[in-house]
């Protein structure tokens, strides 16, 4: 077929969406004024490592943009305090309203409704006005639509329209319904303020909401993701690899953060704390103790059998992880067998070093299941706590439902309106250059990695060959411990020499030279180079590795090419980092870097006493407003114009008829 028939072909298709001159033209003149509309704000997070209070609080907020927007618009009109007040309505109408209303008389309930209704339909005009009429449309709540609409596009300079809005507003008090009114004008200005969010990476692990937060993005109009270590450690397990399997209910295990994996997805670990009581009943496990975090209480037995459980499942997971490592020589991580160096009657084991072999004595040599012989075989007492683990991971609708989105949602990295995001690093060798990687009999580095690496992870998932799920299990749990992945970047991960090796000079866990080089301006222009962006215009937006700001390190690297917007949203990082994390904000002006302390009492924010301290740093303002026709959506929108134009041309020229 010549490029003409296939043009004619496309055109004749095209022909039926817009049968007409008329509906093209209009098409055509529709698409052309969004060009011309503001680009949308995004906003972009990390690492937010199952921390759903300070994550929720965040979208609501949206990193101080309502906020921004509150004092741009009421800045010179209402004093700091009522500005807090309405902020605090938009992020918690429900519990705002409950306080407030509770506390007045009925009559000074309703004054204060109808002030505060006016000032959330000036603020929800301001943040729609970017928008399209119908993107907006589409945005309201149904059972408000048309009443929400007509506020919104209120003309206050004409006379006979005022009785007619301010009788809106009476009405809806009258009548008792501002309080789900109210609630909908917030969650539609959460909607608007933030027209696109990118999350990169790690949502699971550490904290206890990490079920929560997959509810909320779940839900969230606008969202990509880029996936971080742990979270591929979860789709892993969620796929029914037994070793990433082992190190989530490892990590649940060892911080004492079994919400959510019992609470918030119903797995249940009795199989798993019956083996430990059976095989560790006698053994203190001493090495495994819990690390609870505060306002976590737990009695004696309860910590001694968590401890047991610990033990249990590390000793399984570094078995299976020696399974895999023997069946895919070409991950070179034979220097990870480290069972078969031990000297089980010594109770010694010798360890590689620069000068030669060292020998280090375990601080635990009681090991019930691990045959010498053959240390990396499973008991049957093992298997069977192993094969129940595994279904009970593939028959969790609620966790499968959360890794489908990470799969329809997610990826190794992203190109989005000229920046570069992705979770941990670009690999590369100790003298800069990018490392190269053999999967398959090919040599991959760059982007080529990432590309094959992600191919592989979706076949952990929906491959039908048994092989070929073999192979994209064992890689994700490559990505979550190998040496050369991009979102570990670490030498290796000294799981057994923490546990059982009382020397922290085997404990250390060497960075990717990336993380040396990423400082320089030089690196992030090959990198960006190496996936298509001009250097001089783009950015890469990093997490993974804290910002040590207590330290005196800084987020914004590389000249400004790179930033890194991990810092600290866990409550065990923010010792090391001194703030709550870093978000992003990219509207139509430019750039801006939101610094948080730690989340505080959420009753403090609902009272309007405090809002979760930022810190907005502006890295970049642009000389022009950003338009749509500048970002990809606005590079499509031509495509479709320059598409439109040609069905023009050829209904004019005879080539097509109108229907």
């Amino acid at each position: 077929m010549s490029w003409e028939q296939a043009d004619a072909r496309y055109l004749e298709l095209l022909a039926k969406q817009y049968p007409t001159i008329q509906a093209a033209s209009t098409e055509i003149i529709n698409l052309n004024a969004i060009l011309h509309l503001p680009k949308g704000t995004e906003h972009f997070l990390s690492d937010i490592h199952g921390e759903y209070e300070p994550f929720l609080h965040v979208l609501r907020n949206g990193s101080g943009s309502i906020r921004r927007r509150i004092d741009e618009i009421f800045g010179n009109a209402l004093f700091e305090q009522e500005r807090r007040d309405l902020a605090a309505l938009i992020y918690y109408p429900e519990q705002q309203l409950t306080r407030v209303l509770s506390a007045l008389p009925r009559a000074d309930g309703d004054e204060w409704c109808r002030i505060m209704l006016s000032r959330l339909v000036r603020v929800c005009r301001e943040v729609s006005s970017k928008y399209t009429r119908s993107k907006v449309r589409k945005a309201l709540p149904p059972e408000f639509a048309y009443i929400i609409e007509e506020l919104l596009h209120e003309q206050e300079s004409v006379q006979n329209k005022q009785e007619y809005y301010q009788t809106i507003i009476a009405t809806i008090i009258d009548i008792g319904r501002t309080r789900p009114f109210i609630v909908a004008m917030a969650e539609l200005i959460h909607r608007l303020v933030i027209d696109h969010l990118h999350i990169i990476g790690d949502v699971y692990d550490r904290g206890p909401g990490a079920h929560i937060i997959m509810d909320a993005l779940l839900a969230h109009h606008s969202v990509d993701f880029q996936w971080g270590n742990h979270d591929i450690l979860w789709m892993g397990a969620a796929t029914g690899s037994e070793a990433c399997i082992a190190n989530v209910i490892r990590i649940c295990l060892r911080y004492a953060n079994l919400e959510t994996l019992e609470g918030g997805y119903g797995i249940s670990l009795l199989p798993l704390a019956t083996l430990a009581m059976q095989a560790y009943g006698d053994d203190p496990c001493s090495q495994f103790p819990v690390k609870a975090v505060a306002g976590q209480e737990y009695t004696a037995n309860e910590l001694r059998l968590m401890a047991q459980m610990h033990k249990a499942i590390t000793v399984i997971q570094l078995k299976l992880e020696g399974q895999i490592i023997q069946r895919q020589p070409a991950y070179r991580m034979q220097d990870r067998l480290l069972m078969e160096r031990i000297d089980w009657q010594r109770g010694v084991i010798s360890l590689e070093g620069e000068n030669g072999a060292v020998e280090y004595p375990l601080n635990d040599t009681r090991f019930p299941t691990v045959d010498p012989a053959d240390p990396y075989a499973l008991t049957a007492e093992e298997r069977g706590v192993m094969q129940r683990l595994v279904f009970a991971f593939l028959d969790n609708e609620r966790l499968q439902d959360h890794v489908r989105f990470l799969y329809a949602k997610g990826s190794m990295y992203l190109v989005y309106n000229g920046n570069l995001l992705y979770h941990g690093c670009i690999p590369m060798e100790q003298d800069g250059s990018f490392a190269s990687v053999e999967i398959d009999g090919e040599t991959l580095w760059g982007k080529a990695l990432m590309d094959r690496l992600e191919r592989l992870v979706r076949q952990a998932y929906f491959a039908a060959d048994a092989r070929q799920k073999q192979n994209g299990q064992d890689i994700m749990w490559y990505l979550w411990t190998g040496a050369e992945s991009p979102l570990f970047g670490k030498q290796k991960m000294a799981t057994f020499e923490r546990y059982f090796i009382d020397d922290k000079a085997t404990h250390e866990e060497k960075q990717n030279p990336y993380y040396k080089y990423r400082d320089g301006r030089d690196t992030a222009d090959r990198i960006l180079s190496e996936f298509g962006l001009d250097p001089e215009r783009s950015h890469i937006i990093n997490g993974h590795v804290p910002v040590k700001v207590r330290k005196g390190e800084n987020p914004i690297k590389a000249g400004g090419r790179l930033l890194v917007i991990d810092g600290g949203f866990s409550r065990a990082y923010q010792s090391q980092t001194g703030i709550a994390g870093y978000t992003l904000i990219y509207n139509s002006y430019g750039l801006l870097l939101a610094s948080h302390q730690p989340f505080g009492f959420l009753q403090e924010i609902i009272d309007g006493e405090r809002d979760l301290a930022s810190e907005t740093r502006i890295l970049e303002t642009n000389t022009q407003r950003i338009r749509v026709r500048d970002t990809d959506l606005g590079r499509k929108i031509q495509q479709q114009i320059d598409d439109l134009r040609a069905l023009l041309d050829a209904y004019r020229s005879g080539i097509i008829k109108e229907r």
